[in-house]
């Protein structure tokens, strides 16, 4: 392999990301109409500079299109959960439940969508508690672009350990580092450190975002323990079991959130009039529960979302049934290919392989038709409802399917070429030492191309070990910082904003979610990446 890394390169493969970047941010183009843009200047810079001939990028574009059906079964099955809830009249009464059951509104956004989220990415991930989470913040009184932003946060932190750890497996394998082993659980001590402070940085801007400084006041005790909780107990936990560092903190601060709406400060009534992620005005007008729910109580309203907890813990932490239902495994054949500078994609018998009994797009499909057959039977839906959850759901289906299709495809041909490997590399070259403060970036780079902190651990993991070896620092801290960064990323990740974007009903939307969300990521992995500067000096 002789990849050129130079300035000329460098700049093409970053060419496709600027222009994705400047579409969404600066034109305000949604993640529709920019993706095939992105996805055209890859395959321009892919032919003209790398040396890919026509054959390799179809080869490419056809893995991007089998890693895109994983995700597309999630956005289908997730609206369908939804629509099932919407139509038996559940979202009203989950909004003046939770007020109830927690009077204090900054902690019950706090709950709905930092606690509930990391709860959920500590189970499924994959894009789902993005794709929950908007509507029930919605279901809440919050403005549908803040439904996506609050969850795309709230859900990030946990991307490395959470889906019972699947990237953090993924990272160590990429690495070479055998479990249990001194410089295994270095990495993860580092990892932890970061994802904590990432962890309540969140929980302090989701108090920002309610209400300013106001509300960082108000929410600071009640965002702390949280933090600890979930933060802390990760770092513990990964001392104990990797598989459940992020699931059982992630009850613990469920459990936590409802005892906190019980006592001191959060026990009485509170709330912002004039908070700028409220939506007052459409709350005047719904007021109370409707016609529909009345007579609903706040536990069958979250049923769906009970018997998506139960069905996926049923399979995931019990060994033999998660055993038996991963044997079977899809993948599809693929060829080797090679670029003209000799960058070769290994062939393979079964690329992709997706397990499909143990995917959350069944757990989120068996979740969806159990709550259908419950408030069916309760009466809650009514002759013809079926027809109408399944024409609503195609409806919401149809139009983001292009958008995550071409994404992915996008980032498999900037991979295949050897674009993205040329990005770190000539950030490492030019940087020398300097770049341990960019290594969180690279991780960030590979979740924001492929949706996916365990897809960013897999493409980078080897070559900051590599970078590692070659600055002569340690490569278990470089490595925290990787996946930490990679689970910043997955914040800004276009995947998952399309996911949150659909189920919010805010489609075209995207890049004023992402500008938000980017004032935000960039300081933290900068922040990141000063802290392992210093860690490693000293």
């Amino acid at each position: 392999m002789n990849l050129p890394v130079d300035l000329l390169h460098w700049l093409a493969a970053f060419a496709p990301i600027a222009m994705l970047l400047f579409l969404m941010i600066k034109r305000k183009w949604g993640i529709r109409a920019a993706a095939p843009v992105g996805l055209a200047v890859t395959v321009l810079t892919g032919l003209c500079f790398y040396r890919a001939d026509p054959k390799l990028i179809l080869l490419q574009c056809g893995k991007g299109i089998w890693n895109a059906l994983p995700i597309l079964l999630i956005i289908a099955t997730a609206i369908l959960l939804y629509q099932v809830g919407e139509e038996a009249g559940a979202f009203p009464v989950i909004r003046n439940g939770m007020r109830k059951f927690l009077p204090n509104e900054l902690l019950l956004v706090l709950a709905m969508g930092w606690i509930l989220e990391s709860f959920l990415q500590g189970i499924t991930g994959f894009g789902v508690p993005v794709a929950v989470g908007a509507p029930l913040l919605m279901g809440i009184g919050v403005r549908p672009v803040w439904a996506v932003i609050i969850p795309l946060l709230g859900q990030s932190w946990g991307n490395t350990f959470g889906t019972l750890a699947v990237s953090w497996d993924m990272l160590a394998v990429s690495a070479g580092m055998e479990a249990g082993s001194e410089a295994y659980l270095k990495m993860a001590f580092w990892a932890c450190v970061f994802l904590w402070i990432w962890n309540l940085v969140i929980g302090l801007v989701i108090c920002w975002f309610y209400g300013r400084g106001r509300a960082l006041k108000k929410g600071l005790p009640a965002v702390l323990l949280l933090s600890l909780v979930q933060g802390g107990g990760e770092l513990l936990m990964t001392r104990v079991s990797t598989t459940l560092a992020c699931f059982l903190p992630a009850c613990a601060s469920l459990i936590l959130v409802i005892v906190l709406g019980r006592i001191g400060c959060y026990r009485e009534e509170w709330r912002l009039e004039d908070s700028g992620i409220m939506d007052r005005e459409k709350e005047t007008k719904e007021g109370g529960a409707d016609s529909a729910s009345a007579g609903m109580s706040l536990a069958q309203a979250f049923v769906p979302y009970f018997l998506l907890t139960f069905i996926a813990l049923g399979v995931l932490l019990v060994g033999p049934v998660r055993g038996f239902l991963g044997r079977f495994k899809i993948g599809l054949p693929f060829p080797e290919t090679a670029t003209g500078y000799g960058y070769i994609n290994e062939a393979a018998a079964d690329y992709g392989a997706v397990a499909p009994f143990t995917h959350a797009s069944v757990f989120l499909l068996l979740a969806g038709a159990a709550a259908f057959f419950y408030y069916r039977k309760r009466g809650r839906i009514k002759a013809g409802g079926a027809g109408r959850i399944a024409r609503r759901t195609c409806a919401m289906i149809v139009s983001p399917c292009l958008a995550v299709v071409v994404l992915v495809m996008m980032s498999m041909v900037m991979s295949g070429t050897g674009q993205t490997l040329v990005l770190a590399e000539g950030i490492a070259g030019v940087l020398g030492r300097g770049y341990i403060v960019l290594a969180p970036f690279v991780g960030a780079l590979g979740s924001f191309m492929t949706g996916s902190n365990m897809n960013s651990n897999i493409l980078f993991g080897e070559f900051q070990t590599a970078t590692a070896r070659l600055l002569e620092v340690d490569g278990s801290m470089i490595l925290g910082a990787q996946t930490a960064g990679a689970s910043i990323g997955a914040a800004v990740s276009p995947s998952n904003i399309v996911l949150g974007a659909t189920t919010a009903g805010i489609l075209g939307r995207e890049g004023e979610v992402l500008r938000r969300i980017l004032k935000l990521t960039v300081p933290a992995a900068v922040a990141v990446g000063a802290i392992l500067f210093l860690a490693v000096g000293i």
